[in-house]
């Protein structure tokens, strides 16, 4: 007999917080089919891990035969949302969040089943004058109230919050509104530091209704916990910085070996979550041979996101690099015309694995880098030009420099 679709969720770790615990339980375990969805807003140009681990959940709904509605945040991406941020989050131009909504919606349009409705809720917010919405929404929010969500917390621990990012819950609570009016949306899931707002968005619909007179109707929240390794740390940050999706940004060599130098006890939920193997099968393999299973989870997440050809790339470079194996082909590489003799600290910005001259000075003066297997410790080193050089930078990130 097939499993319950929150018995699965619940059971490969993808649920976290509830508004209506047994309710949603009872719509997710029957026949009825939902519209749901889940917001993305497009401050960077790519999804990161944290986006795809959310769009799994949703994937998971949509093959249980509910209606996605993917909601690309236009209009909030403009605001940002302070949830969890220590400072106020850079104020991207409207011109920013176009490129960024296009590249997202492009990226994300892999990960859902074809024909999923995308929205933009700038759609409907651009709409409102300052003065409506104000009056329409904002009068049911209580500042006090507010102030004390977690959301906020961080915010008000350094500095205090801005008019700007005050504004931001209101918005995304009214986006959950505007979904059920306009499209019949009873749910909407995310990640768990969007808690404050998926309540925000629960409780503006239920005041909104007692205004109207319309007080039947229900719509609710879920959220699946943020990734976290078994020591507590967040997970999705790389040497280089954020674990993107986009391959320009993160290359898939660089995205299997994050998840192969996960540690050990990560490996049963990151399989959990990632894959489709059953539960049983994933506690056998990790109890029989965690490094097999180590290597199984790191190509199927990979595979996921770039697909079976360049997840075996990855594999057969990570095997050329740290197996003995002979075939470089396949390690990431970077093509620089060099004609001469450069500094160290040029070079190593040239081919970008630093972004400043003293962040590669402090990396060659730890010892951190190599150049074709010699550790370079002289910031005055001079690198000279050949057909390849190797570069590695720290113990995981490794560079095959090609003179074009």
């Amino acid at each position: 007999m097939a499993q319950k679709l929150f018995d699965m969720l619940q059971e490969r770790g993808f649920v976290k917080d509830m508004t209506h615990p047994e309710q949603i339980k009872e719509l997710l375990n029957s026949d009825k089919k939902i519209t749901f969805y889940l917001g993305i807003d497009p401050t960077a140009d790519s999804l990161h891990i944290g986006h795809f681990f959310a769009l799994r959940m949703f994937r998971h709904l949509q093959n249980a035969g509910h209606r996605g509605i993917l909601l690309i945040g236009g209009a909030t991406s403009m605001v940002g949302d302070p949830t969890g941020k220590s400072d106020m989050r850079k104020m991207l131009t409207r011109e920013q969040v176009e490129h960024n909504l296009n590249e997202v919606k492009t990226l994300a349009s892999h990960f859902v089943l074809p024909g999923t409705e995308i929205v933009n809720n700038a759609d409907w917010m651009n709409k409102f004058s300052y003065v409506d919405f104000m009056r329409a929404v904002c009068v049911h929010f209580n500042v006090s109230v507010m102030l004390a969500s977690e959301a906020y917390s961080r915010r008000r621990e350094n500095g205090g919050l801005t008019f700007l990012e005050m504004g931001y819950m209101p918005m995304q609570a009214y986006d959950f509104v505007h979904l059920h009016n306009e499209k019949g949306c009873v749910l909407e899931i995310g990640g768990s530091d969007q808690w404050g707002n998926i309540v925000a968005g629960t409780e503006l619909f239920r005041k909104m209704n007692i205004e109207s007179g319309n007080e039947k109707s229900e719509i609710y929240g879920l959220t699946s916990p943020l990734l976290m390794t078994a020591d507590g740390k967040k997970m999705g940050k790389t040497e280089k910085g954020t674990l993107w999706v986009a391959r320009d940004k993160t290359t898939p060599f660089d995205f299997y070996q994050y998840f192969y130098n996960t540690g050990d006890e990560n490996t049963e939920m990151l399989l959990a979550l990632f894959t489709d193997i059953p539960m049983d099968e994933i506690r056998d393999m990790c109890k029989s041979d965690i490094i097999s299973a180590k290597k199984r989870m790191a190509f199927e997440i990979t595979k996921l996101i770039h697909g079976p050809d360049l997840a075996q790339q990855a594999v057969d470079a990570a095997t050329a690099l740290f197996g003995g194996g002979a075939n470089m082909d396949n390690v990431p590489s970077f093509e620089l015309k060099m004609t001469e003799p450069m500094g160290i600290l040029d070079f190593l910005c040239a081919v970008k694995l630093f972004d400043s001259k003293s962040e590669a000075r402090r990396m060659v003066e730890q010892g951190g880098i190599q150049i074709d297997g010699e550790k370079i410790t002289d910031k005055e080193y001079i690198v000279q030009p050949k057909e390849s050089i190797m570069v590695q930078r720290g113990k995981k990130v490794f560079l095959k420099v090609v003179n074009k």
